[in-house]
């Protein structure tokens, strides 16, 4: 990793309407919801984008008052939004509960989506050839046959025009099997510079279905490079991570926090890899800063809220509450 490299990171995906509970606990008993956005890609982006970076995001939205919501809220952040109004179906929903301060439930509501029928058509060449980098993640091929060929088309052309692929598992059972997601997986492997995955979505990745029970980080990160990943980071959550770069094994441990929201903290973790990756940084300064931002995310609730600008990195350690 010599040199800055020019250019934007593109990414793709589907980003949902957030409907999220005020209070903690169950969810029938929440007199009052906030409205919002959350998708992996787009937290991506927009962390992203307040490390510094230019970022475009590409999706499909609905034409209706929450595509508009989706659309405005990424675009309010400096991303650069190519959003495709789709007249057939509606803008995806996920809803929320806080069930503790250490546990938060999902519900998704997206199958037909506008999200879910992106394709090939909607990816611009132009776009994806003239990136400094290119990021996916498992779930928009879960989304649909359409979705999955347009990943495919866009790492494709990342390829062909030697732009750097980055590909987080982000493995969703309530989207597709192991099996299913591990076909495509494989597929995606060889064709990444950079391979993320927590390590229960390693071993699905890598394994027969079967959990690879004493199986540690370190050793999934060195499976993920011999399944031909260029460089391989395996995130820990409180333990903090480890990667796997020509060779050589790199770990950091994690920043103790008191979490108030945990969704959104790999996005974060993998938005401060990439940024420092960009600059030209050492693995160890990439993952250093990963770990950083995946710290800030869980401290505000939201998927993407508490996503750090670059001046604040340095601050999460201080023991001065106030800042003057």
């Amino acid at each position: 990793m010599s040199g800055v490299r020019g250019g934007g990171v593109v990414t793709l995906g589907e980003t949902m309407a957030l409907m999220s509970s005020d209070t903690w606990g169950p969810l029938q008993h929440s007199r009052a919801m906030t409205m919002g956005i959350g998708g992996s890609e787009s937290n991506v982006a927009i962390a992203l984008r307040r490390l510094g970076l230019d970022v475009t995001w590409i999706g499909r939205v609905g034409e209706d008052s929450l595509g508009d919501l989706v659309a405005r809220e990424i675009s309010a952040e400096g991303v650069s939004v190519r959003a495709i109004r789709d007249p057939d179906a509606q803008t995806g929903v996920m809803i929320k509960e806080r069930r503790t301060s250490r546990q938060t439930r999902v519900w998704y509501y997206r199958s037909g989506s506008a999200g879910s029928r992106l394709c090939p058509a909607d990816i611009d060449p132009v776009t994806i050839r003239s990136a400094a980098l290119l990021h996916v993640t498992g779930i928009t091929p879960a989304l649909s046959a359409s979705a999955a060929d347009a990943t495919f088309t866009a790492v494709n052309l990342a390829r062909e025009a030697g732009v750097p692929v980055s590909f987080d598992l982000n493995y969703r059972s309530k989207l597709w099997s192991a099996a299913e997601a591990r076909a495509v997986y494989r597929r995606l492997i060889p064709l990444a510079d950079l391979v993320f995955a927590g390590d229960g979505e390693a071993e699905v990745a890598l394994g027969d279905g079967t959990p690879a029970l004493g199986v540690g980080g370190m050793a999934l990160a060195h499976r993920l490079v011999d399944a031909g990943a260029g460089q391989a980071i395996v995130k820990l959550g409180e333990h903090g991570a480890v990667a796997v770069v020509d060779g050589v094994e790199y770990q950091r441990s994690a920043i103790a926090v008191e979490p108030l929201d945990t969704v959104g903290a790999g996005d974060g973790f993998v938005a401060g890899y990439l940024a420092e990756y960009l600059a030209g940084e050492s693995v160890a300064d990439c993952l250093t800063t990963a770990v950083t931002v995946g710290a800030y995310a869980c401290l505000v609730p939201g998927d993407w809220e508490g996503m750090p600008r670059r001046s604040e990195l340095a601050t999460l350690a201080a023991t001065e509450p106030v800042s003057r």
